[in-house]
């Protein structure tokens, strides 16, 4: 144990590479930072489980600034403790091109475990690391050979705590009993509005302890009994909230406690004053004395020496257990069955047909006997997303070793959580909900497309197709929204095989989301010796029904339950002497990055005339059908009635399609 002086010393310093950044940045946050220096200091110096010199060792403790506003404090933690993250970074804080952006993103920065910002996000996506953490020790942990022991830690606000999907994610860790949870908050009482006196009165501890956590309350400038709170955490079944409280912008003379201090520099005359009053030079700034680099880099000793003795006991376990010590590597590598061939299910053609939700559920039971570190669930909705597969067992308290997951009416927190699962490798996550729900998702979504995090969200009831529920159920204007989402990759195959497909890019996609939109009602599945080959659906869009003339008078594009449609319409057409095309664009993103040659043959740009048909919002369409054609879709909400009467009042009937076709053709 570092002693008082000097472990007051490296606190203080990490207050100082704090406000000193945020100045010279001229924007931050520097009240966080120095407010929870004491208790970051603590955790890592004496209890977190981390190599610097290797951020990806598999069995290392996982650390989260939830409150990711205050970024510095934990880049001055990964600079001081060894990482790969130089004080030159630390002075280039939130400037471009720098590994130090104003809120922390994994991938960019050595040692960022998820990116954090959006309030409640790092809460709730520490959760789904702890459920991986926990399925992967109960199938491959052995007496003495703990391949999968570590804790999940994150520094989290009073906002994160205010934020909705963290009382989602709470009450679902609680209920689950991740007892190798454990939470930081930062009680300093101070938002940017003022004091949370302003909006927040609520017992915190309380509503955890009945959330089913273990809950202690701390100074949070106290080394001994933060200390001791970890440790008896640590020691704890539940997962654990350990509210520190804290004075925000510590050492400040005259912002300390306030408002002021939270999201704007102090200014160099208080910085001078608050470095007096700290002990530390104020003639220097980003001050890191001799003797706190020489005592925290004994971290990356530490480290390497923690990490050869996990490697020493995997290469003994790999010995005694050589297929289970195969197999955890593949989980971790996310390395997939070699032959998709034998995997993927075939779907006879079918003029009735099945519902793409059904289809999916087929796939799935397949998919997951083959890999099986799939795990799934739904919120509150397994038997109308059809997410579950046969003998996946219930991942629950005592039981961690099941694949499906129960997440509750929980959208949000089920869409973080699978962030997380993803984020520490082992798992390849999957979540189902209604399509209209994917608002409830949307922020997770955007994480996960911006930290290229590989979730598979599952969104059945895709269109007005669930007709009698009515517009509060029918989605308009998903499709479009995630569609504008970067790194997004939406999928709506038009029938089984699509599905097949769709699930099959889904899975092997290892750098974003993927969103799979299905069917509520039947879908003919389509006779592949009669049009084209569902292998083009890992191609974004191709040509599903060829034109019957040496060129096509009309090309008709259309994604899901309106390719079939589009098919009939093209056929009347084609009785009367026209040569359509149709084109099956079940996947936008995928058929954007084809090399223009591939797009040309799908879509050549001689033929003018186009149809696209999507049961949703026309927006987006116009790019593709250009300005001699028509985007048919719906531009209004929906409305309540059998699906076939839908459909009709919003004239997406092989017919009704078809007389767009002839008014275009006239």
């Amino acid at each position: 144990m570092i002693n008082k002086e000097l472990g007051q010393k490296c606190v203080n310093t990490i207050r100082v590479l704090s406000m000193d950044a945020v100045q010279a940045a001229k924007s931050g946050h520097p009240g966080m930072p120095m407010g929870m220096a004491d208790v970051a200091f603590v955790l890592w110096s004496e209890f977190l489980k981390h190599n610097p010199s290797n951020p990806e060792w598999f069995d290392r403790d996982r650390f989260i600034l939830s409150a990711g506003h205050g970024s510095m404090l934990l880049y001055s933690l990964l600079h001081l403790f060894g990482y790969d993250l130089s004080l030159d970074e630390l002075k280039n804080f939130r400037q471009l091109g720098s590994k130090t952006p104003g809120h922390p993103e994994v991938g960019l920065t050595p040692g960022v475990e998820t990116t954090t910002g959006p309030l409640g996000q790092g809460f709730s996506t520490g959760v789904g690391m702890a459920v991986a953490e926990q399925f992967l020790a109960s199938k491959f942990n052995r007496d003495g050979y703990p391949v999968s022991d570590h804790c999940t830690y994150a520094i989290v606000s009073d906002g994160d705590l205010m934020e909705g999907v963290s009382h989602e994610a709470a009450s679902l860790a609680g209920h689950l009993k991740l007892g190798k949870l454990i939470y930081l908050y930062d009680s300093n009482r101070i938002t940017i509005d003022g004091s949370t006196d302003l909006s927040y009165s609520e017992d915190t501890g309380k509503r955890f302890e009945a959330y089913g956590w273990h809950v202690q309350q701390i100074d949070g400038h106290d080394h001994d009994a933060i200390r001791k709170a970890i440790q008896a955490a640590r020691e704890s079944e539940k997962p654990s909230l350990i509210e520190c409280k804290t004075v925000i912008g510590f050492g400040s003379p005259n912002k300390e406690g306030t408002a002021d201090s939270h999201g704007a520099p102090l200014g160099d005359e208080e910085i001078r004053l608050t470095k007096e009053r700290l002990g530390m030079n104020p003639d220097l700034t980003f001050e890191v004395p001799a003797e706190v680099v020489e005592e925290l880099g004994k971290a990356v000793q530490k480290g390497e020496q923690m990490q050869r003795q996990w490697d020493s006991m995997m290469k003994e376990y790999s010995r005694i257990y050589p297929n289970d010590a195969v197999l955890f590597r593949q989980f971790v590598s996310r390395k997939l069955p070699g032959d998709w061939s034998e995997i993927l299910p075939e779907f006879d053609a079918d003029p009735k047909g099945m519902a793409t939700r059904k289809a999916s559920g087929t796939v799935l039971n397949q998919l997951s006997k083959h890999i099986h570190n799939l795990i799934g669930g739904s919120a509150d909705l397994t038997g109308s997303n059809n997410t579950d597969f046969e003998d996946s067992g219930i991942f629950r308290s005592g039981e961690r070793d099941g694949r499906y997951i129960h997440y509750g009416v929980r959208e949000h927190a089920m869409a973080a959580a699978m962030n997380g699962m993803a984020l520490h490798t082992g798992v390849i996550p999957y979540g189902g909900t209604f399509l209209v729900f994917a608002d409830y998702n949307k922020p997770s979504v955007r994480i996960a497309a911006l930290s290229k995090i590989p979730s598979i969200f599952v969104f059945s009831h895709d269109s007005i197709g669930l007709g009698e529920d009515g517009p509060t159920h029918q989605p308009i204007e998903h499709l479009a929204s995630m569609r504008a989402t970067p790194n997004v990759w939406v999928f709506r195959p038009a029938d089984a095989n699509e599905t097949a497909y769709c699930w099959k890019a889904a899975i092997e996609r290892d750098n974003g989301p993927s969103l799979l939109a299905l069917t509520r009602q039947s879908l003919p599945v389509l006779d592949r010796a009669l049009y084209g080959d569902a292998a083009g659906t890992e191609k974004g869009g191709y040509v599903i029904k060829m034109e019957s003339g040496e060129e096509a008078d009309l090309i008709m594009i259309a994604t899901g339950s309106e390719v079939h449609l589009s098919i009939e319409a093209a056929e009347l057409l084609e009785n009367e002497g026209y040569s359509v095309r149709v084109v099956s664009m079940p996947c936008v993103e995928l058929f954007e990055q084809q090399d223009l040659q591939y797009r040309e043959a799908v879509l050549p740009v001689s033929v003018k005339k186009r149809i696209s048909a999507e049961a949703a919002t026309t927006f987006g369409w116009h790019k593709w059908v250009g300005e001699q054609g028509i985007a048919l879709g719906i531009d209004q909400f929906g409305i309540s009635a059998p699906y076939e009467q839908v459909y009709d009042y919003f004239g997406l009937t092989g017919e009704k399609i078809a007389q767009k076709g002839r008014d275009l053709l006239s």
